[in-house]
């Protein structure tokens, strides 16, 4: 063994270590967190990241939160951080996602040294803009979707920099929520560099140090190893969006996928343009959307980090829908094109392993949005999993691109000025074949006073495909009222109005008996 490398005992263990480290730190961001929307539903996610800005560890949280972290902390370095910042980032042009998600850095320094970063990034449930909630269905540019937050400190040398978190939270509709979330987020950050100072007195410094770097080592190898055992070649696949908000058009989405000894290599060449609506994507959601779909393709106990990603080169023209560029609003984007990305490639790769890849899930996050006067409810509602040759796909869960729990009924109904009407599975909405898909979930609504409503969903009119002669999902349906809602929608609502989501069930696998 070469001078300073770990033996396998000693980086296995760190390397549990530095995972249970950014477990913890969504732990405590989410027991301390004001919002339903992270302590109920969790819709966040904390990473370790080396003074390199490489991921070493994460948290199993959000994939497409955590795909698209690098970008910010790269953001962050460039503005020379000292230790005892907190950056706070939401800007999708200079490393973040989405406007309602916002990320905090802390530089992690021992001794005085930056030696790593914490993050942690979580769903405001209002970041400004034109409706309450932030992620309007009919915005048109990034400034209608909520205050834009380039890096910029929040902390200085572990003091609060008050003008700054004035002036964030003078530009949203629920400012003591916000400040209570971003203490939480602090919080969290915080503990990071407490148990790294810990491990490094318990290891050493260059032990952990070490460690930072061997465990991305150790992934990357299990990577290409993985990617070696697939057949080189290459496969194309196309999928469409159901509209943009503004025109109910489908627009569509392609990836061609190359593999090659141990690298792949993912082309949108052929994919629409940038849109006038939001379902338009940052080049790092689309990063994240391909990263979710190659962890499918690995073995369960490879790591997450930078290691992971190393093999694979992602090529998204500029100014496409997978790659826009400012002032493109960008809202539904991180939420809905994500998933479709994400289906996309996952397509192409299903013929590199036919027997290997379950049906298509939902593929939607089903984003209800309701807000008025001093409160904002946001939810992405589950829905059916794909069936697989292992069995029948799971009913009423998040798939892809998200990975939440709900709001339970009574935390929704002591929270906000609405009753849930009906909360159940939509029995028989998977698709059949020997293994069935999973079912979608019906969720009602009633508001109590004048609010306003944006939804944000797709999967309305292409369902969700079975494989190996399995039957498609339903498609999922949205109401108000009576009146039949298109898959992106802006409404006012009166006093008494019922809210109906229907989400989208599974894919079935394989052919039934008969």
């Amino acid at each position: 063994m070469s001078e300073g490398r770990l033996d396998p005992v000693t980086l296995s263990v760190l390397a549990s270590a530095l995972a249970g480290i950014a477990e913890e730190m969504g732990a405590v961001l989410i027991r301390g967190a004001y919002s339903s929307n992270i302590k109920e539903r969790r819709d966040c996610s904390t990473a370790l990241f080396d003074a390199e800005g490489r991921m070493v560890a994460q948290a199993e949280h959000i994939p497409v939160h955590l795909g698209a972290m690098p970008e910010a902390v790269e953001a962050v370095m460039r503005r020379d951080p000292e230790p005892g910042d907190v950056f706070a980032i939401n800007d999708p042009y200079s490393g973040g996602t989405h406007l309602p998600d916002i990320t905090l850095v802390s530089p992690v320094a021992y001794e005085d040294e930056i030696i790593g970063y914490a993050v942690t990034r979580a769903h405001h449930s209002d970041v400004g803009g034109m409706r309450p909630g932030s992620m309007p269905s009919d915005s048109r540019e990034i400034y209608q979707e909520g205050i834009i937050i380039p890096p910029v400190r929040l902390v200085r040398a572990g003091e609060y920099v008050d003008d700054v978190l004035d002036l964030l939270l003078a530009n949203v509709r629920t400012p003591a929520l916000r400040r209570g979330d971003l203490r939480a987020q602090i919080a969290a950050n915080n503990i990071a560099e407490e148990r790294i100072d810990e491990l490094i007195q318990r290891r050493g410094r260059e032990t952990v140090l070490n460690a930072f770097s061997e465990v991305i080592s150790y992934t990357e190898k299990r990577t290409r190893e993985a990617i070696r055992n697939l057949p080189d070649g290459e496969y194309a696949a196309e999928d469409f969006l159901e509209g943009d908000g503004i025109t109910d058009e489908d627009i569509p989405i392609k990836a061609s996928v190359m593999i090659e000894d141990d690298r792949i290599t993912i082309d949108f060449a052929g994919t629409a343009d940038a849109i006038r609506g939001n379902v338009n994507c940052p080049l790092p959601v689309t990063r994240s959307a391909c990263y979710f779909a190659l962890r499918v393709l690995l073995p369960g106990d490879v790591p997450a980090n930078a290691g992971t990603y190393a093999s694979l080169e992602i090529e998204a023209p500029e100014g496409s829908l997978v790659n826009a560029g400012s002032p493109s609003a960008v809202v539904a984007g991180n939420v809905e094109t994500s998933n479709r990305i994400a289906d996309t490639v996952l397509a192409a790769f299903s013929n590199f392993v036919p027997e290997g890849l379950p049906a298509q899930g939902q593929g939607t996050m089903n984003n209800t949005i309701i807000g008025g006067p001093g409160w904002t409810y946001y939810e992405t509602i589950g829905g059916g999993q794909g069936a697989s040759s292992k069995g029948p796909g799971p009913s009423g869960v998040h798939v892809g691109m998200s990975n939440t729990l709900n709001t339970p009924i009574e935390a929704f109904e002591m929270e906000y000025p609405m009753r849930v009407m009906r909360y159940e599975l939509l029995y028989g909405s998977g698709g059949a074949g020997e293994h069935r898909g999973g079912d979608g979930v019906v969720r009602s609504v009633k508001v109590l006073e004048p609010a306003s409503l944006s939804l944000l969903t797709d999967r309305r009119r292409h369902p969700p495909g079975g494989v190996n002669g399995g039957e498609p999902g339903a498609v999922g349906e949205n109401l108000l009222n009576d009146e039949k809602l298109p898959p992106k929608a802006s409404r006012e609502l009166e006093e008494g109005d019922v809210v109906t989501v229907k989400t989208p069930g599974g894919g079935g696998y394989g052919q039934t008996e008969e």
